[in-house]
């Protein structure tokens, strides 16, 4: 584990744009490695937005190298399967060969990584948000401040600014289907007995129309729902949930779904995917979603997000020139989000997750990375 008072990163000086969980883990490592770190975030105070979150063997593996897996484990579920379900009837159970694996609320994650990085000393300033970066090293801010730093780190999201104030080209999509992300209490007393409600279950329906809910327990009391449906069917997206329509479908979900019917916050999401032809420029260096949002299909999108902005200090221990570092950075840790992104497009499309077995070795590389070995450390499926 890297060293907080590790001297080859002595006095060097870093900017992060973002509070997001990309945000929070690189500020987190690089101030581990003896980076000063400020992180801005441009609303009034660090929280967190959406719904419920996986976390495979990668992102657990940062969370270790950061010192915050304790609590995190803290609170969270490692279902016994992955079951999917098509027209209410189970067709696989996946249990991955015992790859580590968790669910967990959004906001339960961001806390544990702000405690973190409160801990390790990252200066946070919230009100402030980055609208420009310059390749040389230079943030500027909405305020009009500009602040200079030997890193640039830009974790501001799928909308980044700090990515389009660069120029950097890009190609953007959106997918046939979207979801509605939700957390309900679990009511598991009250669902019957159709199935093992500590599952995670993928619940697919394509007849009469297609509407699928992904049923994920976070702990004893929370459940992460994630109702999909395209984006041209009125009644599916509509938000608030149209109840009827979702309990016509899925009616041993009813207790559930009348939780998530009351909830006026509710948003529906289409699936996207954003692509650069380079995550760096001189200084600066691209996380998260402002890189490489992508669909949801193989749940890596905060997975590689947290191992990419992990790597960074890494990268920078070993080369005495950012530049040259962060090109290495590229280079390295690259591939694996490239491959995970483009196979989440292909199962989106294509739907095919609705088939089952579907966690191939190849759906599960970007899961079997060990960020702090750099190595694929977990056995393949057999």
């Amino acid at each position: 584990m890297a060293n907080i008072n590790s001297t080859s990163g002595k006095h060097r000086t870093a900017q992060v744009a973002g509070a997001g969980f990309a945000g929070l883990t690189a500020a987190i490592a690089l101030r581990q490695n003896g980076w000063d770190v400020t992180l801005h975030e441009k609303d009034s105070e660090l929280r967190a937005f959406g719904a419920g979150i996986y976390l495979w063997h990668n992102g657990l593996r940062v969370l270790e190298g950061i010192d915050a897996l304790n609590d995190v484990l803290h609170g969270t579920h490692t279902p016994p399967a992955y079951e999917t379900w098509m027209q209410n009837k189970s067709v696989s159970k996946e249990t991955f060969n015992g790859l580590p694996w968790r669910i967990m609320t959004r906001a339960h994650l961001h806390n544990a990584l702000v405690k973190r990085a409160h801990e390790v000393g990252v200066k946070v300033r919230t009100n402030s948000e980055a609208v420009s970066a310059e390749a040389e090293g230079r943030l500027t801010l909405q305020t009009g401040e500009v602040l200079e730093a030997d890193l640039i780190v830009g974790a501001d999201g799928v909308g980044s600014k700090v990515r389009d104030s660069l120029g950097f080209k890009q190609d953007r999509w959106v997918s046939t289907d979207g979801i509605i992300r939700l957390i309900v209490p679990r009511h598991k007393d009250k669902l019957g007995d159709e199935a093992n409600w500590d599952n995670t279950i993928d619940m697919w329906n394509f007849e009469p129309r297609v509407q699928r809910i992904l049923y994920s327990p976070c702990n004893k009391d929370e459940l992460y729902l994630g109702l999909m449906a395209p984006a041209a069917d009125p009644r599916g997206s509509k938000v608030p949930l149209d109840l009827d329509v979702w309990v016509e479908m899925f009616p041993f979900l009813e207790p559930c779904l009348a939780d998530a019917a009351k909830l006026q916050q509710a948003r529906y999401d289409k699936y996207a995917t954003t692509k650069l032809d380079s995550w760096v420029k001189g200084k600066v260096a691209l996380v998260g979603d402002s890189a490489h949002a992508m669909c949801p299909a193989l749940a890596q999108g905060a997975g590689c997000a947290m191992v990419n902005a992990f790597s960074l200090p890494q990268d920078l221990e070993e080369h005495s020139s950012v530049e040259d570092a962060l090109a290495a950075w590229e280079k390295r840790i690259r591939p694996i989000t490239d491959h995970t992104q483009a196979l989440s497009g292909e199962y989106a499309a294509n739907r095919s997750l609705s088939k089952g077995n579907m966690f191939t070795n190849e759906a599960l590389e970007a899961a079997r990375y060990d960020p702090i070995k750099r190595v694929y450390s977990w056995p393949q499926n057999q």
